[in-house]
């Protein structure tokens, strides 16, 4: 072999050698990390950012089920940086993802901070590394609250529509049946006419109480007087009240004012006098009261009726909820007044509070923030007081007259 060819085998050996050489530091290198990435505990760069920045609950954990790294959001369920997890299921759920090496998920309850009352959250855990596993928590409570409160609005509605329609059905066949006799004619007759007026009642609260839920505000949002929301809504049930043989009674204090739509807080308050008057005895009486409490604007309605137990106090402003079914169903309650007085109460900005003890009646309050008096309403709301006072009267009188004669 002469020189050249010489060269050139051993530059190839050389170039061979080199090669063997670089890779061979590569591969070093690479088992050299992955060696560190299957030991190290150290959250992945980015990890930590992007843990703050979410809304949900969130926290990075090391083999030993040390929380290292937490969202804000976090700290809602006890979670602390440098601790174990407090909750047994949200452990064994950590440990299932990183002994399988899958992602885990499962629906939990969960006690939020002192809280008695557990929230429903969905959560989900992976590995992230070797050493480390995420846990994510998202709070479904209201959603699941929506859902429940959607499907029973359904299957309630439905029930309670299918009601008066199938009386009305019934009672069209028994007048046909009974076309030769005039008396049961009219007999039936009547009593179509009750269940059609009950289902338009129902109808109706149905439609007020899907229009407050669905609006993102109220329709006309003013500077409204209490002293003219209590006259309108205690007018509208001077016959009731009359034909029951209860009175009403306007007590307390004058000249309150609150921001909101007029329509809608009348029909809130009217609600509360028409179930004061359907659940108080004769010749008993319900009294409409204000009060002032620093900033809040307070209106009562008391009965002296049949009272509301302890049990039934817990769901009495759910929609449908009757605490006395039978009685309802003679009066004519559709189980939709007290929860259009709730959303019509919270889409004010305020609360509904009720005091009741069974034999001694019940008090509904409705809480409502306060704002000042507007300049230009106060010799107005004077003049409308007086007309409203003369015409409640007028009524009343009319009222008693006509049932008299």
């Amino acid at each position: 072999m002469d020189s050249p060819q010489l060269a050139l085998f051993a530059l190839a050996i050389g170039a061979i050698i080199g090669a063997g050489t670089v890779l061979l530091v590569v591969w070093a290198y690479r088992v050299r990390a992955l060696a560190a990435q299957e030991t190290s505990t150290a959250v992945p760069a980015g990890v930590a950012e992007v843990l703050r920045g979410m809304d949900d609950p969130a926290c990075v954990l090391n083999a030993s089920g040390v929380v290292v790294a937490m969202s804000h959001a976090a700290e809602r369920f006890g979670i602390r940086p440098g601790a174990v997890l407090d909750n047994a299921d949200l452990r064994r759920l950590v440990r299932n993802a990183r002994d399988d090496g899958d992602t885990a998920a499962d629906t939990l309850r969960l006690a939020v901070g002192g809280s008695l009352d557990p929230r429903l959250v969905s959560a989900r855990s992976s590995r992230i590394g070797a050493q480390l596993t995420l846990l994510i928590i998202r709070d479904v409570t209201e959603r699941e609250r929506l859902e429940q409160m959607r499907t029973d609005f359904v299957a309630n509605t439905s029930h309670e529509l299918k009601t008066p329609v199938a009386s009305v059905s019934l009672l069209a066949e028994a007048i046909e049946s009974a076309a030769d006799d005039p008396h049961q004619v009219r007999v039936f007759a009547k009593r179509i006419a009750a269940e059609a007026g009950r289902l338009g009642q129902l109808t109706g609260r149905i439609l007020s109480l899907a229009r407050l839920q669905a609006a993102e505000t109220l329709a006309q949002v003013r500077p409204i007087s209490i002293d003219e929301v209590v006259a309108a809504s205690v007018e509208a049930h001077l016959v009731q009240a009359d034909s029951a043989g209860v009175t009403l009674t306007r007590g307390g204090e004058r000249g309150a004012w609150v921001r909101g739509d007029a329509q809608v807080l009348v029909e809130a308050v009217g609600n509360l006098i028409a179930n004061a008057i359907v659940y108080s005895p004769k010749g008993s009486s319900v009294g409409i009261g204000v009060k002032v409490v620093d900033d809040i604007v307070e209106i009562a309605v008391a009965d002296q009726g049949i009272g509301i137990a302890e049990a039934d106090a817990e769901r009495i402003f759910e929609r449908f909820y009757r605490a006395d079914e039978a009685r309802s169903r003679r009066t004519g309650g559709t189980g939709l007044g007290l929860s259009i007085v709730k959303h019509a109460t919270q889409r004010h900005g305020g609360e509904v509070r009720l005091w009741s003890r069974p034999g001694r009646g019940s008090t509904f309050t409705i809480r409502l923030p306060r704002i000042e008096a507007p300049d230009t309403g106060k010799k107005k709301t004077k003049k409308s007081k007086k007309k409203r006072t003369d015409k409640s009267a007028a009524k009343a009188v009319a009222a008693r007259n006509g049932e008299n004669a």
